[in-house]
């Protein structure tokens, strides 16, 4: 890595650092309450009328890019406030966008590396597989018990393009923002089985790398173009 490549990635992050920084002062100098119940954001909301749709697509961007700031509430409240299809278009947008962010941030600081230590990897190296990770992204996508954040660093170090990272996170995340802006301030998630679903899709993840290692020349390995081919 040469100079000037280095301080493009220090300057990249410090730019995203600050404009992190400048999204949660603007949030809290406009009065975004502490607690992110959907009740409680949503009077928050009310009162900035249409001022109020960007605050919350900021709130979301700054809940996948920081990470420990929970998605659900932010898109429950979305549909109590503006309905159910606008709120999940708005929750939406500010998720893809916050995602986008996360993305390019590990795959400016981190592909690099990670393509140069695991080049033969299908997943990592630069014929990664498209199809494979395209399926992965919105699979991971669909279950609220992982991370957005830690799905879009992670997709950031692959050999995922941003065209199909950016679809696959939109679709795997269109049902359940869905089905949260719906159930608005009575939201709530059945912890069984969101890990129930969580671990059948686990499962399908790990095993399917080992079936198709056996079977590289199975119709469903040609379709996910292991081989490299995009």
């Amino acid at each position: 890595m040469n100079r000037s490549s280095r301080l493009f990635r220090v300057s990249f992050l410090i730019v995203i650092v600050l404009v992190m920084a400048a999204i949660w002062l603007l949030l809290r100098q406009l009065g975004m309450p502490a607690s992110l119940a959907p009740d409680a954001l949503s009077q928050w909301l009310s009162q900035h009328n249409g001022l109020g749709m960007v605050l919350l697509m900021l709130l979301m961007v700054l809940a996948v890019v920081i990470g420990p700031i929970p998605t659900l509430p932010i898109s429950a409240t979305a549909g109590l406030v503006y309905g159910t299809a606008l709120g999940t278009a708005v929750a939406v947008a500010g998720a893809l966008a916050g995602a986008i962010i996360a993305f390019y941030l590990a795959r400016i600081l981190g592909r690099e590396l990670v393509q140069r230590k695991l080049d033969s990897n299908p997943v990592f190296s630069a014929r990664g597989s498209q199809r494979f990770l395209f399926v992965a992204v919105t699979l991971t996508r669909l279950i609220p018990l992982f991370s957005f954040a830690l799905i879009s660093y992670a997709a950031g170090v692959t050999a995922i393009s941003l065209w199909r990272y950016a679809l696959a996170t939109t679709l795997g995340m269109l049902p359940m923002t869905f089905v949260f802006a719906g159930l608005g301030r009575t939201f709530e998630f059945n912890p069984i089985l969101t890990v129930i679903a969580a671990a059948v899709i686990l499962v399908l993840m790990s095993t399917l790398p080992l079936y198709l290692s056996r079977r590289p020349q199975s119709r469903l390995a040609r379709w996910l173009q292991l081989d490299g081919r995009v």
